[in-house]
């Protein structure tokens, strides 16, 4: 299979390019608002030693591989995960199994372009005075329930929704114009001047945050300081610290938010590292990009969204934010900080825009590997692909839209694909790196144009080390849901929402869709390969 197959060649442009490319569909909302709502969920500190644990053990290891298995098939003339998987395993399984890395990624797309809507739509909110409501938390809630359709099914398909269906579309088309461009002119070109973008916008917003100081004389425990120790300090006044971290729940979403943070399961970097050449560092290129990720989610993110909403809103209120969700705090209760804060209308709308630029980033990323199997399997071009991935993907946004009352289909997505989906194609790429692969020829190909030497050590984590520790967090967090009560079990709350149905029944579309692709690409590859040996000599 060391021939390509017959089709328009792409590739990055620069080193820096890719590493841009890679930390910016890694950076998203998980940086900014999902990992601060974990840290204060979880007892502050506490959260960040199995964070870190997952860090070390989950997230670099893992990204390695994922660098290795990309780069490793894209040698062998493969961009798609089905192509990259059957180039390593030579089985028409492993293709199949390689369709996860496109179902990920792009069912996550499906409601992830619509939370990018809420982003943008908050930005300019902000920055007209429509948030300017006071400091009714009341008002604050009924405006996002109206904003994003919460209200019931199919109210954005009124004319109260009519501005936020117009920046669905906008958000849509912007990520399909972008992947159409291709790989350096779209994907590579945005991420360079978009990721510095987000990391000054970000640094604007810290500042003024950690500027603050103590803005109600009246109550002084409510100051920067106190802030930032909430986020970061151990707290043992709810729960001692060993039960704290005896929770396999903390266990998991810290593992999961590692996932978001490096984008490890998503299949972004096995798709994006594709399309390097056999002797481009990946090795540097790999721990540079997760060291950003680090930055924007710990200096950037950690530091910025708690500490502003303990000053102003107190200890309690951000819990209650913190335990109800991430968009809770982002959406519910932020917009009542910026209020209360000076010059609040404009450090929020560059902190939404800032949250913008981030999901787009990741979003853009998401419809790659969709684009690489339509491509490489079906033998499309890039108008073609693109077609198709549009039809697609238009279908489940407009399914997650249309029943946006509640969010029960956005948070069914989330749960099933968004959190347990990624962990498997994560446990899968472990396995297909440490067990098919092999260490051997896994730590070869990360040295191939190495400017840094890994551990060898880090051949061993990935291989026994990572696959037991994604089993073992994971069947002790089945166990643990399995027999809590079902008022506090989230696989019982997610698996009676009334339209499970139908989100069962459009995610299987789209990947019985995909499994034709696969076969039929399967298929191709099989007469090429049959064509070589005929023609070899």
């Amino acid at each position: 299979m060391s021939d390509r197959l017959a089709r328009r060649p792409e590739s990055w442009s620069t080193r820096v390019g890719v590493v841009l490319a890679v930390t910016g569909g890694a950076v998203g909302l998980g940086n900014f608002l999902r990992f601060p709502g974990l840290a204060a969920r979880y007892q502050g500190g506490a959260f960040m030693i199995p964070y870190f644990a997952a860090l070390l053990l989950l997230g670099l290891p893992l990204a390695w591989a994922e660098w290795a298995l990309g780069r490793y098939g894209g040698s062998r003339g493969f961009n798609s995960g089905p192509g990259i998987f059957r180039a390593i395993w030579p089985s028409r399984a492993a293709a199949y199994a390689g369709t996860l890395v496109v179902i990920v990624p792009v069912i996550v797309y499906m409601f992830y372009v619509f939370v990018e809507t809420w982003c943008l739509g908050y930005a300019w909110h902000m920055l007209a005075g429509h948030l300017d409501l006071g400091f009714d938390k009341k008002a604050y809630l009924d405006f996002f329930d109206r904003f994003v359709g919460a209200t019931g099914h199919g109210s954005l398909f009124s004319r109260q929704g009519l501005p936020t269906l117009v920046l669905v579309a906008l958000c849509c088309t912007v990520n399909l114009a972008l992947v159409y461009r291709g790989l350096s002119k779209g994907i590579e070109w945005f991420c360079r001047w978009a990721m510095p973008t987000l990391v000054v916008c970000a640094l604007v917003v810290l500042v003024r945050v950690l500027t603050l100081g103590t803005p109600d004389p009246d109550r002084p425990e409510l100051n920067v300081l106190n802030g930032l120790g909430f986020t970061w300090n151990p707290r043992t006044n709810e729960t001692g610290f060993l039960e704290t971290l005896s929770n396999p729940q903390m266990w998991m979403e810290a593992a999961s938010q590692i996932f978001f943070s490096v984008a490890i399961g998503f299949g972004i970097i096995i798709t994006y590292a594709s399309y390097l050449r056999p002797t481009d560092d990946i090795a540097l290129s790999g721990l540079t990009s997760c060291a950003g990720n680090e930055f924007c989610e710990v200096a950037l993110g950690g530091m910025i969204t708690i500490p502003a909403a303990f000053v102003f809103l107190g200890r309690d209120a951000v819990l209650a934010s913190a335990e109800a969700s991430s968009y809770d705090l982002g959406f519910k209760t932020l917009p009542m900080v910026f209020q209360a804060m000076p010059l609040g209308r404009f450090v929020g709308a560059l902190f939404f825009f800032l949250l913008f630029l981030a999901a787009i980033t990741s979003s853009v990323a998401m419809l790659q590997p969709a684009v690489a199997l339509f491509e490489e399997g079906l033998g499309l071009r890039r108008r073609g692909s693109l077609g198709l991935v549009t039809a697609l993907t238009t279908v489940g946004v407009g399914f997650v839209v249309w029943f946006s009352g509640g969010q029960t289909v956005l948070d069914t997505m989330d749960f099933w694909v968004g959190t347990l989906g990624i962990y498997v194609l994560a446990t899968v790429q472990a396995i297909l790196f440490g067990w098919v692969l092999g260490v051997e020829r896994g730590m070869e190909e990360l040295d191939r144009g190495a400017e840094i030497r890994i551990p060898r050590g880090f051949g061993f984590l990935i291989k026994y080390v990572s696959p037991l520790y994604l089993i073992g967090v994971f069947v002790l967090w089945v166990r643990q849901n399995l027999t809590a009560p079902a008022a506090k079990n989230p696989l019982y709350a997610v698996a009676t929402v009334p339209l499970v149905t139908g989100t069962v029944v459009v995610i299987g579309l789209f990947c019985a869709v995909l499994f034709v692709c696969v076969h039929r690409s399967v298929r191709r590859w099989e007469r090429h390969e049959q064509a070589g040996k005929e023609a070899a000599p």
